[in-house]
């Protein structure tokens, strides 16, 4: 299990995310709210360490993205990859920074965490609203011995373009034929029923408030805000807590190589150890920014991804392996240019 944040450190982190910058060197980045944990705390640290502060705003993927797109911010984050298609109408780059999970949440009476078992296609069927109560026959035949409530269930979304619901609505439609025919998987879907929050953090806050609700985070949310998680029932069948073993298990089978632009989805992996909702989380910069709006961006994102492994550990992100880190800078040093056409990123700057 995770290290707890102290409240402190966050708020410290949060205000240097969040300040308006105050330097010409400083960085400002917009997007996704699963990462933002880890990227604080990476925030904080490279401040100390460089004296170059990090405005990040977590407001989701889709709004990070449209932010990239529009100019207005030196990098984003999206935890939905980009096809490559897109990438290049928008000229932009993608590359991943942390393998992050999601988890299933509730707020249940007598209920604590871990207790509850849910599967995939009881999921889909509780957000579809066909199922509606917490003692329903599909429920109980998965937590025998567990005294369920006759509670009505309410089910909790995202509210903003957020890649956490993409990769939450890719598992369902890989899990529940009826989810993907009705609804698929984006950042934004047509929800059947529920109530939206802003943010993993809006969503956390609303499971906490609303006595039968289920909602779905990012684990760094499960464990800040101390909420009831369920285990999941995985691919291959076998009853998983979310652990950073089983996130480790999933992100195995994350093979950069063989893709293009680092485009992968891992909802749903196989294996025994498998967490069932494990996503990579991606930067995204402009590949036509001049050198000197780039260049600092790399030298940040260089320090997450070589000094940030313990802190991404110690919330329970998978950090990226060295082959893959090393993959992402020779991808930097073919894909950003210098002013004089050159590669931007080479050996002298690592």
């Amino acid at each position: 299990m995770m290290k707890r944040l102290a409240i402190s450190m966050l708020a410290m982190a949060a205000a240097a995310l969040t300040a308006t910058a105050s330097h010409a060197n400083d960085l400002n980045g917009a997007g996704g709210t699963a990462i933002y944990p880890v990227l604080a705390k990476w925030s904080a640290d490279y401040q100390k360490a460089t004296g170059v502060a990090v405005n990040y705003q977590a407001i989701g993927s889709g709004g990070g993205i449209a932010q990239i797109k529009a100019k207005t911010v030196d990098f984003a984050n999206s935890d939905k990859p980009l096809k490559p298609e897109e990438l290049a109408q928008m000229h932009v780059a993608q590359f991943p920074a942390v393998i992050i999970s999601i988890t299933p949440v509730v707020n249940l009476p007598g209920i604590k965490p871990g207790e509850m078992t849910l599967d995939g296609a009881t999921l889909a069927d509780i957000y579809l609203g066909k199922i509606t109560a917490w003692d329903d026959p599909a429920i109980k035949k998965l937590n025998p011995g567990v005294n369920l409530p006759h509670t009505k269930i309410s089910t909790v979304h995202r509210s903003d373009g957020s890649g956490t619901t993409f990769n939450f609505t890719n598992y369902l439609s890989k899990v529940s034929p009826e989810w993907d025919k009705t609804v698929g998987d984006d950042v934004s879907v047509s929800w059947p029923n529920g109530v939206g929050g802003k943010g993993n953090a809006g969503v956390a806050s609303y499971v906490q408030q609303i006595q039968g609700a289920i909602g779905y985070v990012e684990y760094a949310y499960v464990m800040e805000n101390h909420l009831v998680y369920t285990k999941m029932v995985n691919k291959a069948g076998k009853t998983l807590n979310p652990t950073m073993e089983g996130f480790q298990a999933a992100a195995a089978n994350a093979d950069f190589t063989k893709v293009q632009d680092f485009y992968l989805i891992l909802t749903n992996q196989p294996g025994d150890q498998s967490w069932p909702i494990t996503a990579a989380t991606y930067m995204l910069m402009r590949t036509d920014y001049p050198a000197a709006q780039n260049e600092p961006v790399l030298k940040f994102l260089d320090w997450c991804l070589k000094h940030g492994q313990e802190q991404a550990k110690a919330l329970d992100y998978v950090p990226m392996p060295d082959p893959v880190v090393a993959q992402i800078e020779a991808f930097w040093h073919t894909t950003f240019k210098g002013d004089d056409g050159k590669p931007l990123w080479t050996a002298e700057m690592k």
